[in-house]
Parts: structure tokens; C-alpha cells; sequence
């Protein structure tokens, strides 16, 4: 009875083991099927996103390329006799200005708080009022913080003086 016992014990054992061992390999199987189906939708999910990602900068570039249409402004950059030719697409405004002017100081110091608020189609040239004696004879400019708007030929269209901050000095422009 006892070897009865042993054997169905055995006998169970290894029936138990190749079952447990078949019911393994099928849930390998199952396991790796379940990983790859996985595998397979995160890649399609990050191919989606990498889609979704390349789109959405398209479009951002579209909105920022309308966004610099719509926000170009004008300029305010140190005076050269070249820069007078952008007259024959906008407007120039030389601005004689002294360092040392308090009142000069302020409209510059207004002028580039408010860069962005320059109209598209106008060009603020700095000009050295101590340094440009000649440009000061050609207009007339007898003292500092004057305002000069010129053609693209560099005549003058109007002169002032007084404007205490850009938005003045944008009102005065023709």
C-alpha cells in the first residue's frame, strides 16, 4: 500500500509539474503576446504624439510667421546717412539728442520702454546732436531734443521739437 501511495504521489507530482510547466510556457506565450500588442500601441502612441507634436509646431510657426506680420514695429537705431533711404517705404524721424539733455534722456528712455508700440512704417534715427554739426546746418537744428522728418532723398519734410514721449512724437509724424 505504501508503494501505491508513493507512486500516485509520484505520479501526481509529475503530472502536477508538466501541467504547472505547460500552463508556464503558455502563459510565456500569452505574456510576450500581451508585451507585444503593448509594445505595438505605445509605438503607434508615440508615433501619434511625434504627428501631433511636428503639427502642432507647424502651426506654431504659421501663428508665429502671422504673428510677426502682425506685430512688426518700427525701429529706433543709431543714425547713419544710409538709413535715410528707408524713407522710400515708411517714415524717418532723425532725433537730435544730447547725452547730457535731461529732457532727451526722458524721450529716449520713453521711446525704449515702448519699442514695441513703434509703427511698423517708422524709423526713429538717433542722431549725436554734439557730434553732428554738419546734419545740424543741413536742417537747421539749433538746439537739442529736435525732431527732423526727411524723404528718402533726405529732405526735410517738417521739424519740431517738444515731444516729450513717443507716442507725441508719432502724432507729429506726416
Amino acid at each position: 500500500m505504501l508503494i501505491i501511495g508513493v507512486t500516485i504521489l509520484v505520479l501526481g507530482g509529475v503530472g502536477w509539474s508538466a501541467f504547472s510547466n505547460n500552463q508556464g510556457v503558455k502563459g510565456d506565450a500569452m505574456m510576450e503576446k500581451t508585451d507585444n500588442a503593448m509594445m505595438q500601441k505605445e509605438d503607434a502612441a508615440m508615433m501619434e504624439k511625434k504627428s501631433e507634436g511636428a503639427m502642432m509646431e507647424k502651426k506654431s510657426d504659421a501663428m508665429m510667421d502671422t504673428g510677426e506680420t502682425m506685430m512688426k514695429v518700427g525701429s529706433y537705431e543709431s543714425y547713419s546717412a544710409e538709413k535715410i533711404a528707408k524713407a522710400a517705404t515708411g517714415d524717418v524721424v532723425l532725433f537730435f539728442r544730447a547725452s547730457w539733455c535731461p529732457t532727451c534722456r526722458a524721450v529716449d528712455a520713453d521711446i525704449r520702454a515702448n519699442l514695441k508700440n513703434i509703427p511698423s512704417d517708422l524709423t526713429i534715427l538717433d542722431v549725436d546732436y554734439d557730434n553732428s554739426t554738419s546734419l545740424k546746418q543741413k536742417y537747421g537744428v539749433t538746439y537739442q531734443h529736435t525732431f527732423v522728418q526727411v524723404d528718402a532723398q533726405g529732405t526735410l519734410i517738417k521739424k519740431w521739437s517738444g515731444s516729450p514721449t513717443l507716442s507725441a512724437l508719432v502724432a507729429e509724424v506726416k
